[in-house]
C-alpha cells in the first residue's frame, strides 16, 4: 500500500538546528531536540538568558551581531585585560588577544571585519585603532583626540567615535585607514551609547553628570533630538538611527544602578521590558540592520562583576516557538 510520504511528500522541514531567521508561520521539526517547532512574533519585549563568558568583567569594548559578536578587553577585580571573545548566538569562545590590555574601548564592524577604537591602556587614555579579520589584530590610524568611553557605530572602512573620556564633545571618522576630525556632539559626555552608521548615526545618555542627551548624526554634524526618559551613564546599546536600543546604566553615582531598557524609533524613546537585573558598564552588540535583536553581557550588577549575557528581542521580533500537544 503506497504510503501518505509517498504520495504527497514530506510537508513539514526536518532540520538539524533550528533557522537563524524563521519566518511567521514556518513549521519545522528539529531532529536533534526531537521537537516540533514554528516561526511566530513575541507580544512583548523580551530578555532571555544567553550564554556565559569565560570570566567577569566591565567596561570592555564590542561589535558585531546579537549572534556574531566580538568582546575586548575590560577590567576583571584586579587589572585592565587583553582577553577577547566570540560569540555564536549560544555560547563564548576565547579568541585572539588584543595587542594591548584596554578598557572601555569603542568598537565597530562584524566578527570577521571588525574596529577596536581608543580605550584607555595602562599607559594611559590612546587613540589606538586595530582591525580584526576573525583571527588577527593590525593596527591602523591613530585617532586625533585619544579617549574611551565614546559612541561609536559604522563598519570597518566607515566608522564614527564621538565623545568620551576625558570629558569631549569631539567627532571623528574613519574611512579604513585613517580618521578625519568633523563635527562636535552638541553635548560633551562620556560613557554614552551609540548605534547607527557613519551618516546615520546615534549618540544618546552619558555623563555630563547623569543625561538622557539624545542627538542623530549625518556624518558631518549632530542634531540634538528627544533625550531618554531615564538620564545615565555607563549604559550600552544597538541597533540604527531609526531603530535603537538603550539598556543599563548609573543614573548618578555609583549605586545608583538602573535596569531601565528604552527603545528609540527615530524620534522619541519609549520604556521597554527592564532588564533582569540593574547594570552598569555593561558590553552590548546588536544587529546593525534593525535593532530589534542583540545582547547586554559583563558589566556591574549589585553583587559585582558578572559574565552572564542577556538576549533581547524587541515586541513583535521573529522568534521560535515549541509546538507541544496535551
Amino acid at each position: 500500500m503506497a504510503e501518505y510520504i509517498n504520495i504527497k511528500g514530506q510537508s513539514i522541514e526536518v532540520l538539524a538546528s533550528d533557522p537563524a531567521n524563521p519566518t511567521i508561520g514556518q513549521i519545522w521539526y528539529n531532529s536533534t531536540s526531537n521537537t516540533l517547532k514554528g516561526g511566530s512574533v513575541t507580544t512583548a519585549a523580551t530578555w532571555a538568558t544567553g550564554g556565559n563568558l569565560s570570566s567577569a568583567r566591565v567596561y570592555g569594548g564590542s561589535f558585531g551581531g546579537a549572534n556574531d559578536a566580538v568582546s575586548m578587553g575590560g577590567e576583571n577585580t584586579v587589572s585592565k585585560i587583553d582577553l577577547v571573545e566570540e560569540y555564536n548566538g549560544t555560547s563564548w569562545t576565547t579568541a585572539t588577544a588584543l595587542p594591548v590590555a584596554t578598557s572601555v574601548m569603542s568598537g565597530a564592524g562584524s566578527q570577521t571585519t571588525g574596529l577596536g577604537i581608543g580605550g584607555q591602556a595602562p599607559g594611559g587614555n590612546t587613540g589606538n585603532t586595530f582591525t580584526y579579520d576573525g583571527t588577527t589584530w593590525s593596527p591602523t590610524g591613530t585617532m586625533a583626540t585619544a579617549r574611551g568611553a565614546s559612541a561609536s557605530g559604522g563598519i570597518q572602512t566607515a566608522a564614527f567615535v564621538a565623545g568620551g573620556n576625558p570629558l569631549s564633545n569631539a567627532t571623528e571618522n574613519f574611512n579604513g585607514t585613517s580618521w578625519t576630525t568633523t563635527g562636535n556632539l552638541n553635548t560633551a559626555r562620556r560613557f554614552l551609547g551609540g548605534a547607527g552608521t557613519q551618516t546615520a548615526g546615534l549618540g544618546f545618555g552619558g555623563y555630563t553628570p547623569a543625561t538622557g542627551a539624545t542627538e542623530e548624526y549625518n556624518g558631518a554634524t549632530w542634531t540634538t533630538s528627544n533625550p531618554l526618559n531615564t538620564a545615565r551613564g555607563y549604559l550600552r546599546g544597538f541597533g540604527i538611527q531609526t531603530v535603537a536600543v538603550a539598556a543599563g546604566g548609573l543614573t548618578g553615582g555609583s549605586p545608583n544602578l538602573t535596569a531601565v531598557t528604552e527603545e528609540y524609533d527615530g524620534t522619541s524613546w519609549t520604556n521597554s521590558t527592564n532588564l533582569p537585573t540593574t547594570l552598569y558598564g555593561p558590553y552590548a552588540s546588536g544587529i546593525g540592520g534593525n535593532g530589534t535583536s542583540g545582547i547586554i553581557f559583563a558589566g556591574q550588577n549589585p553583587v559585582g562583576q558578572t559574565t552572564a549575557t542577556q538576549d533581547y528581542i524587541a515586541a513583535g521580533a521573529p522568534t521560535t516557538k515549541t509546538i507541544t500537544v496535551s
